[in-house]
């Protein structure tokens, strides 16, 4: 028999429905499922999954929290527990944390009762040692991945004479992503020039609306179901969040060739090489500066940017299999 993997996500929000939820459902269909039975359901249906299923492996995506202490503790005495850390960060730390030690004494705490601590970037595995929140032997760094192969078949956008360039950006309104800061950073730049479009939904939609009321050059484009299809339209991605463990934005534009602006931070700091710029979060003046750099760049220089971006992209989601594959086997 396969050993069993449970997966637990928390919630019935993005984190469910979102990046974490495709992710475990390619991660059911890849080779891995030969060796590995994986079970997904939700947190809350937990004690339920375990009775019925058995598991030799438990992973918890959920956010840790003082309030979900007393339930880790219980499953982890059912079988081996890796806590995937896809939530907490040097830069979420920074922008939400109020009580820095009883933040970080929480997080003892629940890593403390895992085998493993799954960091999804170098970035967050750093903060985590640099607080001495998980001893290094405890932690594996498997950067977070998707299927991305629908991504490597964008082909590059021509630039047409006398036509804006067009800036893409999406995901979740929310103050973590920075769509507010971009808005103010296309704001001071000519309307005939830039053209920016953005995807997704939100709690902060009514908000960024009234923001980019006056911007005739700022559409939103509502949920994108296909987003290789968006990606088609644009000559380049913007990410402009205040924290971001990972960032698979970042990922997807990478591999559709798209060269990319996105934050100094966490996880997004290290997947941006020569072919991005990075800058200050928080910062629409330097975002301003860097959309138009990339802007004045020829086509020529574009489309190169936007194959080193692919090509540091192209191996991410066997290195993803093959990093659970070792871990798993190990445990089991």
């Amino acid at each position: 028999m396969k050993p069993k993997i449970c997966h637990f996500v928390g919630g019935q929000g993005m984190g469910w429905t979102g990046g974490i939820k495709a992710t475990l459902n390619s991660l059911e269909k890849s080779y891995l499922s030969e060796k590995f039975e994986f079970i997904t359901a939700p947190l809350s249906t937990a004690s339920t999954v375990i009775s019925k299923h058995h598991p030799e492996v438990i992973v918890v995506h959920a956010a840790s929290s003082w309030r979900g202490l007393l339930p880790l503790w219980k499953i982890r005495r059912s079988a081996k527990l890796i806590i995937n850390e896809h939530h907490y960060s040097a830069g979420f730390e920074t922008f939400n944390v109020p009580s820095v030690n009883r933040f970080h004494g929480m997080l003892k705490l629940a890593y403390g009762m895992c085998d493993r601590l799954v960091t999804v970037s170098q970035g967050q595995k750093n903060w985590i040692l640099k607080n001495q929140l998980a001893p290094a032997d405890k932690i594996n760094l498997i950067p977070f991945s998707r299927l991305i192969y629908p991504f490597f078949n964008v082909p590059p956008k021509p630039r047409l004479p006398n036509q804006p360039f067009v800036l893409g950006a999406y995901g979740r309104f929310s103050v973590q992503k920075g769509f507010d800061v971009l808005i103010h950073a296309v704001k001071q730049l000519p309307p005939s020039q830039i053209k920016l479009k953005i995807g997704g939904g939100g709690a902060n939609e009514t908000k960024l609306k009234q923001l980019a009321a006056d911007c005739p050059n700022i559409e939103f484009v509502g949920r994108i179901d296909d987003v290789p299809a968006f990606l088609t339209q644009c000559d380049a991605v913007v990410i402009p969040s205040r924290w971001e463990p990972w960032g698979n934005v970042c990922l997807e534009a990478r591999a559709a060739g798209k060269p990319i602006i996105a934050s100094a931070v966490d996880g997004l700091s290290e997947q941006i090489q020569d072919f991005g710029l990075l800058i200050p979060p928080e910062n629409p003046i330097a975002l301003a500066k860097a959309i138009q750099e990339l802007a004045d760049l020829s086509a020529t220089k574009l489309e190169h940017k936007g194959q080193q971006g692919k090509a540091s992209a192209i191996n991410s989601w066997q290195t993803y299999l093959a990093n659970w594959e070792s871990l798993l086997e190990e445990l089991t």
